[in-house]
């Protein structure tokens, strides 16, 4: 059984510019998991203004928005979210392995940290469970990823705050 870690505070978000990229399907749960991004970066000390949240219609679609939201070197991180839910047919593993590896690609090619957030689930119950109220939603696990890697990028890059 794994033990819980202690949480470390966020921080590191004051004065820099996020997006998050939600799919539309499965909103139920992806306007759960954008509360729970939104609540990690504000926490850091985020802006509202200084978070932008762009919608797709399902996570097939997020790398190319991710990548295009990179490309405009306006933000430091971006944070991509979505619900996939297995059914009969293999479309599971299409989308969710296309996904996967169209946001890494995505931050390789554009050099910006980009989390992901996407909950691949085998059931509707399993993705509600993951986007509950507070830090244990995916989506404030994955925005506090995109955090430490935008100050890890800044580090390495000779741009610490």
């Amino acid at each position: 059984m794994r033990q819980p870690d202690a949480r470390t505070p966020l921080k590191g978000a004051d004065g820099a510019r996020f997006a998050v990229i939600v799919s539309r399907f499965n909103e139920a749960i992806t306007s759960r998991l954008v509360a729970g991004a939104r609540a990690a970066l504000a926490e850091a000390g985020a802006a509202e203004a200084d978070v932008e949240t762009f919608s797709v219609p399902g996570a097939f679609e997020l790398p190319q928005a991710a990548r295009a939201a990179g490309e405009t070197g306006r933000f430091e991180a971006i944070v991509g979210l979505g619900c996939v839910v297995r059914g009969e047919t293999p479309h599971f593993e299409y989308i969710s392995s296309a996904v996967a590896h169209g946001l890494m690609h995505a931050a390789g090619e554009t050099g910006v940290p980009m989390a992901f957030g996407v909950l691949t689930t085998d059931s509707w119950e399993q993705a509600e469970a993951r986007a509950g109220d507070g830090p244990d939603n995916k989506g404030f696990e994955a925005a506090a990823a995109a955090l430490e890697m935008a100050a890890l990028v800044r580090v390495l890059r000779g741009r610490a705050r």
